[in-house]
């Protein structure tokens, strides 16, 4: 079912986008900043980013936790009222994709996968969810895929790709219920953002329908106002960029 959507959305006075310098990242920075935000800390691994008012780049890297640490500790004085991990790998640096079969599969790439898709968005949930006020709403939100759905499965393959987005999903379910016991106001949420024009879905965009691919900004559009709609009991679950429920 969809969310039914709220007619004024509510936007955040400060939010934080890790990934701030992919196509989607750099669109969800922009897109909140057109809506008012008023402090959007900009997270990259060489600190680019979106510049100039209201940006505050920084520093970080999924696959260091001091860098992460040190992040969430520059955020303490003017916490995120919402975090985006916009952060994710399908074709590694090497040039290593996703395997088509199980014959295909390389621990050292495999871990490579997982650190950055489902160990470091974990280590920022460590870090970031303990400054979230108790008794304001807020919400974390990570970029997840709809092929982490199990249920959903219907071709296999892409082994490490799906395992590191279903194990991302568990985990956001995970702090959901955790956060729920002390922040009742929060929001933990996956968003499956569609087939976007970034870098991470170059490689796979030959023979695409019509209309499947999304530019970076309409799709940052269509993610923020899912996330406005989102209430807390919808918590540690994944949504489509239509507001849609993706299966477990």
């Amino acid at each position: 079912m969809e969310n039914s959507g709220h007619s004024e959305p509510h936007w955040p006075a400060r939010a934080a986008i890790f990934g701030a310098s992919g196509g989607i990242g750099r669109a969800l920075a922009e897109g909140l900043a057109a809506r008012g935000t008023q402090m959007i800390y900009t997270g990259s691994r060489s600190g680019a980013g979106p510049q100039g008012a209201p940006f505050c780049p920084f520093a970080f890297d999924l696959a260091d936790e001091a860098s992460i640490a040190e992040a969430a500790a520059m955020m303490r004085d003017a916490p995120p009222q919402w975090v985006i991990i916009a952060s994710g790998v399908l074709t590694l640096a090497d040039g290593t994709g996703p395997e088509r079969t199980y014959k295909r599969l390389d621990p050292a790439a495999m871990a490579e996968v997982f650190t950055l898709n489902t160990i470091g968005p974990a280590l920022i949930a460590k870090h970031i969810l303990p400054l979230m006020a108790r008794d304001e709403g807020f919400v974390f939100a990570a970029l997840s895929a709809r092929v982490g759905s199990i249920s959903d499965n219907r071709l296999g393959g892409w082994h490490s790709y799906r395992a590191s987005k279903a194990a991302l999903n568990m985990l956001l379910k995970n702090f959901a219920l955790e956060m729920a016991r002390t922040h009742p106001q929060g929001v933990v949420a996956g968003l499956h953002p569609g087939t976007v024009d970034s870098a991470l879905s170059k490689p796979f965009q030959t023979g695409l329908p019509d209309g499947q691919l999304t530019k970076p900004e309409d799709a940052a559009s269509n993610l923020l106002r899912v996330l406005a709609d989102l209430r807390p009991e919808q918590s540690g679950r994944v949504f489509d960029f239509r507001g849609s429920e993706v299966p477990a």
